[in-house]
């Protein structure tokens, strides 16, 4: 009988995921093709969408079918694939169940309807626009945290969607060491006796160039196109459609070289992961990613650790100067790797560097933990926000487009959603400083244009795993200790203090 209920179950819970995969393709195409009078039939499509989802997965059977292998051989083995899906399937199931379905509809439809007008809010620094649509969506994400419950505050249930296990309690413990660490580190910095020339990235960059040197680099670290495509679009995603699908997409500046580029690493590195997981498994957890901060995790390390390293760059500069050799034919390789290392207080989060970027997401874990404790009202939002940035910054924002109207996250009600980034570096020093250990020659192989080593590792390592572990497990699997911000802060350390003459 065991045997038949995981059929059965898996069978439900393919069609559940080629649902979810076409509202995925629905949501790629909203953000990269749609017309923007298509929002409001775009809303209910995929309102739809999400009710029939719910619907099907939320099912009766489907909670007796998990009964039946609960009680059979088929969890015997804790870390075995069926096991890890009934497992997960059941931590899943007993969420979902206590969401009304009306409730799920609800947000779906003011995901996208928020999503619209926060592209023209945004465009034309409108906060007053978008307001209504922010308050209706924290209303909604109340409503939904209450449904499902919580021990603490009602912000740990949205975390637990993005982060599964993560409180916002566990991880202000993670982030407080890290915390006074990076901001000691970042006005040393500040302080520091040698600065680079950023003008070397800021000149003249042709949009279609930079296209072709994008697609170039994507390729060579792994991203198959004939399994996927580049896109551009008003805040850069990775979307992943399903077996052999998955898109990415950046955005242009033709007045500097990094923004594009390094934000298409980081959406392969996602994109990685996504074609990575086993396609054997799709439909059930074992083919799904552990969770949004392992996620990041890749993306990021392909982004910094490899697309900002000096090895990366002995390859790619030479390149780089016969693409763009009006631009860059005079610049010596020192001094363009010091201005793609750039540290500086920046407004906008997703054009960060490295070592300032985790404060971006320190500040909106503040916030957001503010909103749903109700010590930070909606409505004061924007001064919040500058008030917040001008500390940790020394700057302060000089309108809302540049504050906290940059992220579509609040409009696509994503809350809780931010912390996996700060978490995702933390997991990628911790990985990567174990990949090298394991591949003592890995800069030799960047320095010659190989990246299949490092892809080899995290197929195996991480993406193979699907969700056997939990995100803590996983660190501790596969570097045999658990999270810590040392790794992340001994990187930075080691990678920046050089180039600054930091001691």
């Amino acid at each position: 009988m065991s045997k038949q209920a995981m059929t059965e179950l898996k069978q439900i819970m393919n069609e559940v995921s080629l649902i979810g995969s076409t509202a995925a393709l629905l949501g790629w195409d909203e953000r990269v093709n749609m017309p923007r009078n298509g929002s409001a039939h775009r809303a209910n499509q995929l309102a739809y969408m999400a009710g029939l989802l719910h619907e099907k997965f939320t099912a009766n059977r489907v909670g007796e079918l998990l009964k039946m292998a609960e009680d059979s051989p088929v969890s015997k083995d804790p870390l075995a694939p069926d096991a890890v899906n009934v497992r997960e399937l059941r931590r899943v199931y007993d969420k979902r169940t206590k969401v009304p379905n009306q409730l799920v509809q609800a947000i779906a439809h003011a995901e996208t309807t928020g999503q619209s007008v926060w592209v023209k809010a945004r465009r034309d620094n409108d906060f007053k626009s978008f307001f209504p649509h922010l308050e209706k969506m924290i209303e909604l994400k109340r409503q939904y945290a209450e449904a499902i419950g919580y021990k603490d505050v009602a912000y740990d249930a949205l975390i637990d969607d993005y982060e599964p296990g993560a409180t916002a309690k566990s991880i202000t413990v993670v982030f407080s060491e890290f915390r006074k660490e990076l901001v000691d580190f970042v006005a040393k910095i500040r302080n520091a006796p040698k600065k680079p020339d950023v003008s070397i990235v800021e000149r003249e960059f042709s949009i279609d160039r930079q296209r072709i040197f994008g697609e170039t680099v994507a390729a060579a670290i792994g991203f198959p196109f004939s399994e996927g495509r580049l896109d551009i679009t008003a805040h850069p995603f990775c979307s992943g459609i399903g077996p052999g699908d998955c898109r990415i997409t950046t955005r242009y500046n033709p007045k500097h070289l990094g923004q594009a580029l390094f934000g298409t690493m980081h959406e392969a590195g996602h994109a990685l992961y996504e074609l990575g997981l086993p396609r054997e498994h799709f439909g059930t957890p074992m083919g799904e990613a552990v969770s949004l901060g392992i996620h990041e995790s890749q993306s990021r390390m392909w982004e910094n650790m490899v697309g900002r390293s000096k090895p990366f760059w002995k390859f790619f500069f030479p390149l780089a100067q016969q693409t763009f050799y009006d631009a860059l034919g005079d610049v010596k390789f020192e001094d363009f790797y010091f201005a793609i290392n750039d540290v500086q207080a920046s407004f906008i989060r997703v054009e960060a560097d490295e070592v300032t970027y985790n404060l971006h997401i320190l500040l909106r874990f503040e916030i957001e933990q503010g909103i749903f404790d109700g010590s930070i009202k909606p409505k004061d939002l924007p001064a919040v926000w500058n008030e917040k940035f001008t500390k940790y910054f020394g700057i302060t924002p000089k309108s809302d487009s540049q504050g906290c109207l940059q992220d579509i996250h609040w409009a696509a009600g994503l809350f809780g959603y931010f912390p996996t980034y700060a978490l995702g570096n933390l997991y990628a020093a911790q990985f990567f400083a174990k990949a090298k250990k394991d591949i003592p020659d890995l800069d030799e192989q960047f320095a010659a244009g190989k990246y299949s080593a490092l892809l080899d590792w995290l197929r195996k390592n991480i993406h193979s795993q699907g969700q056997r572990y939990h995100a803590e497990d996983l660190v501790k699997v596969v570097t045999g200790k658990k999270l810590d911000h040392k790794p992340l802060m001994g990187y930075l350390e080691k990678k920046f203090k050089p180039l600054y003459g930091v001691k």
